[in-house]
């Protein structure tokens, strides 16, 4: 028996409906090399998605290699309760000097959607604490991702994800989202007015007195099609959230450390959320690990003599894990050290100059849209309506597999194509994953 096959005998794949896999079996990978996988066969694959966004700064790099070498001889993993350790104190040294202003307070957890978990269970016992009891309600935006948690389901709102699942949901408050592809007051996303904003302030005049939280990814709607919407949104919101008493969560788990051009999507706006859920990128894709981010102002509120019953009685196994201390600590000496934004600026801009020259005029892409790196093709079966595809048809699933066989892995959501790169992508990578894309549509359209 190969190891495809052990697999396939013992392994349950994340996201995937399994029966796909008797065509498409898995592919086995033997190691990784900056933008590159290498299949056991020893076939290349360009990493374009960066295996789910979280891989920063290349696969196997040297430099977060050595640093979690050396801390794996010296301490592996410690109980964070009543007991710290060197790296997390430094992580959270470094951190605060590139979060937005106020953001001062970290409590570790494993992964995004124990983040986003974190950060619902903190703002609902936040507002409960400070005079608030009746706000126990949360906002989110239609179309939005954040987590697959019970919790984190509840505030996300693709159907794909949550639908099954509404019964054991909590009762959420929806927000229509930002869509300035299909924009129906007829605007464009670089110079509108957020007239689409309307739709927030008519929720929060109806619900904001019962609600302790909105969660939103800023800017950027990953799991939608990569959703851009513009910064004067998150600007708006931030005023909104200040006159009603709402807090506001920041879901920068796919869009921190410099995905979409700045460290993250917050500066755009130049704005602050009172909790902020970070992870992805946070160790460079290498383990998991995830903060949620707060202000001081909310963490004072749980903070009284134990007897009051103010704590805040949440926690992970593996809060603050010195492996991940290490990684993250590395990841962050490199953008300390070396021009990786500057970098990733000007790739950003040949990777968006190469995709329109090659797919602008195509007859079934609608629209090429970024923010930094990430780029997104969305593809339509008529281009003048935007009409769709049927989804029965799954254009972007045989997009995805003709790529692969190309050496591209592309992995599309939905019909829609995109490329989230390591920030350290070359302009020669960029030409061999923009022609090993065009190539694919072209099998398939």
């Amino acid at each position: 028996m190969n190891l495809v096959e052990k697999d396939l005998k013992y392994i349950w794949h994340p996201c995937s409906q399994m029966k796909d896999y008797e065509t498409l079996p898995p592919i086995v990978i033997d190691h990784g090399q900056g933008v590159y996988l290498y299949g056991e066969d020893g076939k290349e694959y360009i990493d374009i998605v960066s295996s789910w966004w979280c891989n920063l700064l290349g696969h196997c790099n040297p430099r977060i290699n050595e640093e979690i070498k050396a801390q794996l001889d010296r301490l592996e993993h410690v109980i964070f309760a009543n007991f710290t350790h060197e790296g997390a104190i430094r992580l959270c040294e470094q951190l605060v000097k590139i979060l937005p202003a106020g953001l001062t307070k970290f409590n570790f957890s494993d992964n995004g959607s124990a983040a986003v978990e974190c950060s619902l269970k903190m703002a609902f016992q936040y507002q409960n604490q400070t005079g608030h009891p009746e706000k126990t309600r949360f906002m989110c935006l239609s179309e939005g991702y954040h987590g697959e948690t019970v919790g984190a389901l509840s505030v996300g709102t693709l159907d794909l994800y949550a639908k099954l699942y509404r019964p054991i949901l909590l009762d959420t408050i929806r927000i229509q989202a930002p869509d300035c592809f299909r924009c129906p007051y007829g605007k464009c996303r670089e110079d509108c007015a957020c007239e689409c904003f309307e739709h927030a302030e008519k929720a929060f005049e109806q619900h904001a007195a019962e609600t302790c939280a909105i969660i939103v990814e800023p800017l950027l709607q990953g799991s939608a099609g990569m959703r851009i919407y513009p910064p004067l949104y998150l600007k708006k919101l931030r005023a909104l959230c200040n006159r009603y008493g709402v807090l506001l969560i920041a879901d920068e788990i796919a869009t921190g450390f410099g995905r979409t051009g700045k460290m993250f999507a917050c500066d755009h706006a130049g704005i602050s959320p009172d909790i902020m859920c970070i992870s992805k990128g946070l160790t460079g894709g290498y383990l998991p690990m995830a903060i949620t981010v707060t202000t001081d102002e909310i963490y004072n509120a749980f903070y009284a003599d134990y007897s009051e019953g103010k704590a805040f009685m949440h926690s992970h196994t593996y809060s603050g894990n010195p492996l991940g201390c290490a990684a993250a600590l590395a990841v962050q000496k490199i953008f300390r050290t070396e021009p990786v934004l500057e970098d990733a600026a000007r790739r950003a801009k040949y990777l968006n100059q190469t995709l329109n020259r090659a797919l602008k005029e195509h007859p079934n892409v609608g629209e090429i849209r970024h923010i930094g790196l990430i780029h997104a093709v969305e593809l339509v079966r008529d281009k003048k309506t935007k009409t769709d595809f049927d989804p029965k048809l799954r254009v972007g699933y045989q997009i995805y597999q003709k790529a692969l066989k190309r050496g591209l892995l592309l992995r599309p959501l939905g019909n829609v194509l995109y490329f989230n790169p390591p920030l350290i992508i070359t302009e020669e990578q960029i030409d061999c994953a923009v022609e090993r894309c065009v190539a694919a549509m072209n099998d398939v359209l």
